[in-house]
């Protein structure tokens, strides 16, 4: 059954009792540690939060940045030469080398051909210098067919001027054998 609060107040006297002096205090002090708990459960959620996001950027950081640094040194890895390009050019370029350096060799020096030797070798250094520019052009422009072709082009010249010379060797060499023996007869 309901009862009518307005009745009971105008009943009843009114009683009125007296607050302790450190009621104020306590009260402040309760509503305090209330709020105080309240911001605290907030600010370790926010701390959490936080954290959570410092975590999460730092790993897409360091792997966005690490994947463009890999491409980066994959990119600018410096060429030394055909070789350090593909395994079918470092084929290439040691089948030249080897060829061209043996071919150096077996030139055998002396008086008579002395001058021919020094022609043709200072020749082959001038292509190796510009086979050296080559490939720094290729550093500096990247990858590109025509800067290979190039290079490709450059050690073939070399081993054709070597055959050359092996051959204008030989042609001189039969010259003096057929002047010694005119010079004989």
């Amino acid at each position: 059954m309901p009862k009518d609060l307005r009745k009971l107040l105008k009943n009843e006297p009114m009683q009125t009792a007296r607050l302790s002096k450190k009621h104020r205090t306590n009260f402040e002090s309760k509503l305090q540690k209330e709020m105080y708990s309240t911001k605290k459960s907030n600010s370790q959620f926010l701390r959490i939060a936080a954290s959570f996001l410092v975590v999460v950027g730092l790993g897409s950081s360091i792997f966005y940045f690490s994947n463009k640094t890999v491409q980066n040194t994959i990119e600018t890895a410096k060429i030394e030469s055909l070789g350090s390009i593909s395994p079918e050019l470092r084929n290439i370029e040691n089948y030249y080398l080897t060829s061209i350096n043996t071919e150096i060799s077996n030139l055998q020096e002396n008086p008579e051909n002395k001058e021919l030797l020094d022609g043709y070798l200072e020749k082959i250094g001038e292509l190796t210098s510009e086979y050296k520019l080559l490939t720094v052009e290729l550093n500096n422009e990247g990858l590109n067919e025509k800067t290979i072709n190039a290079l490709i082009d450059n050690l073939q010249l070399r081993l054709k001027l070597l055959y050359q010379l092996k051959e204008q060797l030989n042609e001189l060499k039969k010259l003096n054998i057929t002047q010694n023996e005119n010079k004989q007869v």
